[in-house]
């Protein structure tokens, strides 16, 4: 098995990237236009907090080109919960919104979980039956960011396998760093971005990814996304290692 290698940055919207990653003069409405066209992949966060109007997932698809894939992460009203198991309206409510309107463009779906939550082997089995095996009959592909060290867990492990979910690989020094082959693809988000770097990443770091990214491939499509660190640096970030993948 082999698949393919996304490259991308979290969100579109960040003034320092005007004039540096985006052209001088470009319009804010253009911006998603023009980094879909540098870069292979976007993770959408905005949806962690709020949610959209079909309108613009279909604005969003249109704006980009063919071959680009979006994750999206999912609202937190389904994962900042005491209880996971009770989460199915809010799953439902979000998928609901007009996700669909995606089509081709929908990649994987982060949950993400605050770093306070623990693994409860059962709550957490209960959670995963909820999550949706496919959306407007387009298989759905499910990555669990977890932030607590309790999930370095065999039991979580094979859990994440029983239901094909991807465990998002973190490389945060806060959070527990886990690559598990759980799934048919990897997500993984790099958090150490450099202000002092202008590529965020020393060449030799980002060899090492790269090295890294063409092995996950292997064992299907791999999602790297630069977030957070110096959040200024990740798209020339993501643009080095979409060339060194080449």
């Amino acid at each position: 098995m082999s698949g393919n290698i996304y490259v991308g940055i979290g969100g579109w919207t960040f003034e320092p990237w005007r004039g540096v990653f985006y052209p001088k003069g470009l319009t804010h409405k253009r911006e998603l236009e023009y980094a879909s066209r540098q870069l292979t992949s976007i993770e959408i966060n905005g949806t962690y907090y709020s949610s959209f109007k079909p309108a613009s997932w279909a604005k969003w698809r249109d704006e980009t080109p063919e071959g680009f894939v979006f994750s999206v992460k999912a609202s937190r009203f389904c994962t900042n919960r005491r209880v996971l198991a009770e989460a199915g309206e809010s799953i439902d409510r979000f998928f609901a919104q007009g996700i669909v309107e995606l089509g081709d463009r929908l990649g994987p779906v982060n949950w993400q979980f605050m770093g306070t939550k623990r693994f409860d082997p059962e709550d957490f089995e209960a959670f995963l039956k909820l999550l949706p095996r496919e959306l407007g009959k387009r298989p759905l592909r499910h990555a669990l960011e977890v932030r607590h060290g309790s999930f370095q867990d065999a039991r979580f492990y094979e859990l994440a396998r029983k239901y094909g979910a991807a465990i998002v690989y973190a490389h945060d020094e806060d959070f527990p760093e886990i690559d598990q082959p759980t799934a048919d693809f990897t997500y993984a988000r790099l958090m150490g971005s450099q202000a002092k770097v202008k590529t965020g990443y020393k060449p030799a770091d980002l060899d090492g990814w790269a090295k890294r990214a063409k092995a996950w491939s292997k064992k299907g499509d791999a999602f790297v996304y630069f977030i957070s660190g110096a959040k200024e640096r990740n798209p020339a970030a993501a643009q080095a290692l979409i060339t060194k993948l080449k």
